[in-house]
């Protein structure tokens, strides 16, 4: 048990609930003194924030997978950190822990709200940009959830995301035919060129029904759904026998301002006998190491690779989520709080 001292700390609180797109006036600034621990509690200081796009549906004025953040409170996130303090036998000074650090510089938690991060053979942020939640939703929304096989036709949108490329990295490994969907020629030759996929369909130069009909003519096997709407309702439109559609991710509606129209083509899901099914990645928690072992195999195999966009300070955080929203990203989008 270390000596107790008293620490400035700084914070992003949600301010106001956003009507589209979040703008800095959602967000306010404070600094404060964090209290002394309580017994069970460590004082972690914040080393890499999570920016994702679930960050914006907790921003919201209804509760999801998880409660709402309620106005005044600190923005919640996911983080990873060390341990400067503790009162609780189980972490230590100097542990790297991982949890809901939230957008502040400090964060004094329950010891057990926390994951020990084990070691392994890469860069710290690899726990985001190829592990951590990040790693397990793209491995078992396809191997568990969509039961992808060798041979099948894979569709991937928002390929060119944190999620999205390590999906389509993953259905190469497992032997299939991957088609993926991203905006802009530059993410579109990064997924070509250098992350494997056989097909890219360009959104922003192509309209993306005609896409799926120029790289699926045989057919979609296997969706991995980061986008929802128009996407969703082009994939719909193609899917084989027996399709399975793993829901990811709605990302082109997290921003509207009003109630955006149904899917058109659920029917041929019917004819199909297809399946459509969503997940969230607290379901797979406990299945974490599995999906460690092979997605590190495959990195120091070179046959995964991720990408990081980095921006520096928790200044910048608000800044980092539009970013995402934007689109400008490629990769997993990570705030450097403070050094290693």
């Amino acid at each position: 048990m270390s000596t107790i001292t008293h620490t400035a700390n700084a914070a992003w609180h949600l301010a106001a609930r956003p009507a589209g797109l979040p703008t800095a006036a959602d967000f306010t600034w404070r600094e404060s003194t964090l209290p002394d621990l309580a017994p069970g509690q460590v004082r972690v200081r914040n080393i890499w924030l999570s920016i994702d796009p679930t960050n914006r549906i907790w921003m919201n004025d209804a509760d999801s997978y998880l409660p709402k953040i309620e106005l005044g409170e600190v923005m919640r996130g996911i983080g990873i950190g060390r341990v400067e303090e503790s009162r609780d036998a189980s972490l230590q000074a100097g542990d790297l822990v991982q949890g809901m650090l939230g957008w502040q510089r400090y964060c004094l938690s329950p010891a057990r709200a926390l994951s020990k991060l084990p070691p392994i053979p890469l860069p710290l942020s690899a726990h985001f940009g190829l592990l951590g939640h990040i790693g397990l939703t793209a491995y078992f929304g396809l191997t568990d959830v969509a039961q992808a096989r060798a041979g099948e036709t894979l569709v991937v949108s928002a390929a060119a995301g944190a999620v999205g490329s390590l999906a389509v990295q993953i259905g190469k490994n497992l032997g299939m035919r991957v088609v993926a969907i991203a905006g802009g020629a530059e993410k579109c030759r990064w997924l070509s060129d250098e992350l494997g996929a056989d097909a890219v369909i360009d959104y922003k130069a192509e309209d993306v029904d005609a896409g799926l009909q120029r790289t699926c003519p045989d057919g979609i096997d296997v969706d991995f759904e980061n986008v929802g709407g128009r996407t969703l309702d082009a994939v719909l439109g193609r899917v084989n026998l027996g399709a399975r559609i793993a829901l990811c991710g709605m990302i082109s509606q997290y921003n509207a301002t009003a109630p955006e129209p149904g899917p058109a083509n659920l029917a041929r899901l019917l004819m199909q006998r297809g399946r459509i099914q969503g997940f969230i990645v607290l379901d797979y928690l406990d299945r974490a190491a599995e999906a460690a072992e092979k997605l590190i195999a495959w990195h120091l195999a070179g046959r995964m690779k991720y990408r990081l966009d980095v921006t520096e300070g928790l200044e910048q955080a608000p800044a980092a989520l539009g970013k995402l929203f934007a689109g400008t990203n490629t990769g997993k989008v990570l705030v450097r709080v403070s050094d290693e």
